[in-house]
């Protein structure tokens, strides 16, 4: 034949509907805050750093893209400005929590007057302490990682798993697609869609039904 009669013809489209980020269950993802030492520098911006991805569903590079100055007080209640992709800018109150945890890292590791210096921060080897350099994703990435295993956390969980573990957890408790795509800016709600793991449960439900 000089032609395929069926060459026309498209197959359906492919559609993705869940995403393979890895995500925690919200005791999990409690359990890997409330283990980590904040009784060092290391430790307070971990938590710190958990948590602005858990609260504020920011992904990893906005986090770490932050200065000092862009945790700030408005309303009495405290604030972070996040720099996400394609140059927007998203401001959001804090969590309660979170507003707790950017406290004691900002004062503990004394970096209120720093406010054009970078948020999350490298620590100098030998001191223990802060440094002044951005800390960098790879590093950020070992560091979960490491505080996933101290927690006996067995999920093999990165930066991003928090963004999905904090909005299927908002979902859960009542939160809207709409609202939550917001909240992460997303430019489509599909997109936050694929963050949303409400189903996750329902499946294990189906899967122990097999009584063998």
């Amino acid at each position: 034949m000089a032609t395929n009669p069926a060459a026309s013809v498209r197959g359906p489209a492919h559609s993705v509907r869940r995403g393979k980020t890895r995500v925690l269950a919200p005791d999990e993802a409690r359990r890997l805050l409330d283990e980590i030492d904040v009784t060092t520098p290391a430790g307070l911006r971990d938590r710190a750093l958990i948590g602005l991805m858990v609260y504020s569903f920011a992904r990893i590079g906005a986090a770490l893209g932050m200065r000092v100055d862009d945790v700030f007080v408005q309303n009495r209640r405290l604030w972070v400005r996040l720099h996400e992709k394609g140059g927007k800018r998203l401001e959001m109150p804090c969590h309660h929590n979170l507003e707790e945890y950017l406290s004691a890292y900002l004062d503990g590791c004394e970096l209120r007057d720093d406010r054009k210096g970078p948020l999350f921060r490298t620590i100098g080897r030998g001191t223990k302490r802060l440094s002044e350099s951005p800390l960098p994703q790879a590093n950020a990435f070992q560091m979960v990682r490491r505080r996933a295993a101290a927690a006996e956390i067995a999920t093999a969980i990165g930066t991003h798993s928090f963004r999905a573990t904090a909005i299927t957890a908002y979902l859960k408790n009542g939160g809207t697609l709409e609202r939550a795509a917001t909240m992460a800016n997303n430019a489509s709600t599909r997109t936050t869609q694929l963050y949303d793991r409400r189903s996750d449960g329902v499946t294990l439900d189906e899967v122990e039904r097999v009584l063998i």
